[in-house]
């Protein structure tokens, strides 16, 4: 009974996601991060690739309009990305790993194409690509790592309140 409830406030919770607002939030969180990743970046090394990459074109006085138009644009490929392969939406029998797999290729390939078709860096640099590389695989990991922590962190909570509600049904 108890493991009933906990299951239909997991899918309430689920389906008050897929509406448009939902997706919104998502899409606006994704892009406030990418902001803030981005801002960090140009504040830390946009002094040195200025004028090398049209990401930093102002250094590290700011991003540009055009910048944070593809960052947006980048964060609705993302957003569909996360609804395609990290829900039950469109995907329903695939395990996580090939989920995640899938979800992360995305991304890399939508990465490529934006550098590439807006000279984020010119394309005949390999130390450029190599660092996309690195920081693409750590930002991968630092969000692997995040997301983990929560579903934990979920995953405890949701034990503690069964347990309590087991506890409550056999003291009847």
């Amino acid at each position: 009974m108890g493991r009933e409830i906990i299951e239909e406030k997991t899918e309430n919770a689920f389906e008050d996601r897929k509406s448009v607002f939902g997706y919104i939030a998502q899409l606006l969180a994704t892009y406030g991060a990418m902001v803030i990743i981005f801002i960090v970046f140009g504040l830390c090394i946009g002094t040195t690739t200025e004028g090398y990459s049209t990401l930093f074109e102002l250094g590290n006085r700011g991003l540009t309009m055009g910048t944070l138009l593809q960052l947006l644009f980048l964060a609705v490929l993302v957003t569909i990305a996360q609804v395609v392969f990290l829900t039950d939406a469109l995907i329903k029998n695939m395990n996580m790993i090939a989920r995640n797999l899938l979800f992360i290729i995305a991304i890399f390939v939508s990465i490529v194409v934006f550098a590439v078709s807006f000279g984020w860096f010119p394309v005949d640099d390999l130390a450029a690509w190599a660092g996309f590389l690195v920081s693409f695989s750590l930002s991968m990991a630092a969000s692997l790592f995040v997301t983990r922590f929560i579903e934990k962190s979920e995953n405890k909570k949701m034990q503690e309140a069964l347990d309590k509600y087991m506890e409550k049904r056999n003291e009847k």
